[in-house]
C-alpha cells in the first residue's frame, strides 16, 4: 500500500461499496471501505488515507458530519457522494470542507477521473501511484493585497500579519486570483484551472469555495462581478 494512493470509501450500500471498491482497486488504488461514519472516522484516524470518498447518507455519523470531523484534523481531499443533486446536499457537503462532489448513480470512469483530478491538485499522481513532487509551484515570492500577503513560494498566507490556514483547494483558488489581481475570472475558467475540469462542471463548487475563502481572507477582498465571475481586489 506504501506505493499506492490510499482511498477511504464510506458507503452503507453493500452492493455499491463492494463494486466501487473493486473498480478503484482495478485502477491501482488501495481502498479501505467502511459501512458507516463512525467506522469511517476510526479508519481515517488509523490509516491517514490520501483521499476520502464519503456518502452523504450513512448511519452513525452522516457524511457531512464526518467531513467536518476530518477537516478539523486534516486537509486531506474529500469528495462527497450523494444520491441526490439537491442544492442542500451539495452546499452542506462543500461548506463542511469537501473539495468536490459526485452524484449517484455515477459512472466508474467518471468517479476515477474526478478522484485523479483532485489528487493532481493535491500533489499526487493521476493513477494509483504517488507523485514525488507536490505541484502548485510558486510564482516568485510574496504578493501583497492590502492586509493580505500571499507567499507563492512558501505556500503561506497571512492576513494582518496572522497566518491563515487554507485547504489546498482554497490555496489554489487564491493563487489563481492573486496571479491576476483585478482581472475577472469566470466560474468556468476557475473550474478548469482549479478543479481541472475538462468538461462542464457545477459552478456551485466555485461559489461555495469562494465563500469559504472570503471568510478567511476578508469578505471584501474577492469581488463578485455579476454575470461574469469573481476578481481579487488589488
Amino acid at each position: 500500500m506504501a506505493d499506492q494512493t490510499h482511498v477511504l470509501f464510506v458507503e452503507d450500500d453493500d452492493v455499491i461499496r463492494e463494486a466501487t471498491q473493486l473498480a478503484l482497486e482495478r485502477d491501482g488504488f488501495a481502498v479501505t471501505a467502511m459501512p458507516d461514519g463512525l467506522s469511517g472516522l476510526e479508519a481515517f484516524r488509523a490509516d491517514r488515507p490520501d483521499i476520502a470518498l464519503l456518502d452523504v447518507m450513512v448511519p452513525g455519523l452522516d457524511g457531512v458530519s464526518l467531513c467536518r470531523r476530518i477537516r478539523d484534523e486534516s486537509t486531506v481531499p474529500v469528495i462527497m457522494l450523494s444520491a441526490r443533486a439537491d442544492s442542500i446536499d451539495v452546499v452542506l457537503g462543500l461548506e463542511a470542507g469537501a473539495d468536490d462532489y459526485v452524484t449517484k448513480p455515477f459512472d466508474g470512469a467518471v468517479l476515477v477521473a474526478r478522484i485523479r483530478a483532485v489528487l493532481r491538485r493535491f500533489g499526487h499522481a493521476g493513477g494509483g501511484a504517488r507523485a514525488d513532487d507536490q505541484g502548485g509551484a510558486g510564482t516568485g515570492g510574496p504578493l501583497t493585497f492590502g492586509e493580505l500577503e500571499v507567499d507563492t513560494d512558501g505556500m503561506e498566507v497571512r492576513r494582518a500579519g496572522q497566518p491563515v490556514a487554507l485547504t489546498p483547494t482554497e490555496m489554489r483558488l487564491l493563487l489563481e486570483f492573486s496571479s491576476a489581481p483585478g482581472t475577472v475570472l469566470s466560474r468556468d475558467k476557475l473550474l478548469e484551472r482549479v478543479w481541472d475540469y475538462g468538461w462542464g462542471g457545477d459552478t456551485r463548487v466555485v461559489d461555495v469555495h469562494v465563500q469559504r475563502l472570503r471568510s478567511k481572507i476578508g469578505q471584501d477582498r474577492i469581488e463578485t462581478v455579476r454575470g461574469f465571475g469573481y476578481k481579487l481586489k488589488a
